[in-house]
């Protein structure tokens, strides 16, 4: 009759240990609430504002600091506080939803277009279709409802333009095109 050496039950308890530690670590990102990409990031700061909006029974405005690279959610009823130097006036976050650097890569710009019309003015930058008429924050209101508009992320290669209706503040599905082959 043959036995196991201390050896061999070492080596397999370890293997087993290291596998164990990758599936986890692997399902714990997978499972994770955490946004990726800087759209991901936009459509979660737009849930928690309508959720905020609705919990707190009044307004709550989204902007998009560039320079800090954050979408902030801000209490409308707020007035805005004095800053640091004595002049400016700053608004208090509610919370904040920072871009990593990874998914912002440098050149990522966001902007709100008002009215959520396809009309309005346009620019073409090398050869980049960019719209014009932007609005500094959205508000989200009370019963549920967002002003009009729609979200653009231009990069360096192109630029993605995100339809919000107004009266879900859910993402507005694109037609299908009967041309286009299956998926």
């Amino acid at each position: 009759m043959r036995a196991f050496t201390l050896l061999e039950v070492l080596l397999s308890i370890a293997i087993i240990g290291l596998l164990a530690t990758v599936l986890v670590g692997g399902s714990a990102r997978l499972l994770s609430d955490q946004p990726v990409t800087a759209t991901e990031i936009f459509w979660k700061s737009v849930q928690e504002a309508r959720k905020a909006a609705l919990k707190s029974g009044h307004d709550v405005r989204l902007k998009y600091e560039k320079a800090k690279r954050r979408f902030v959610l801000i209490d409308g009823l707020a007035p805005p506080t004095l800053a640091a130097d004595g002049f400016a006036h700053e608004e208090t976050p509610l919370k904040t939803f920072p871009i990593s650097a990874a998914a912002a890569a440098g050149d990522l710009a966001v902007e709100f277009l008002g009215g959520g019309t396809k009309g309005g003015s346009v620019i073409l930058v090398g050869g980049v279709m960019l719209e014009t008429q932007t609005v500094p924050f959205v508000t989200f209101y009370s019963d549920g409802t967002c002003t009009a508009f729609r979200a653009q992320f231009s990069r360096q290669n192109g630029a993605q333009i995100l339809s919000i209706d107004p009266w879900t503040c859910a993402p507005v599905l694109a037609p299908v095109d009967p041309n286009a082959p299956p998926l």
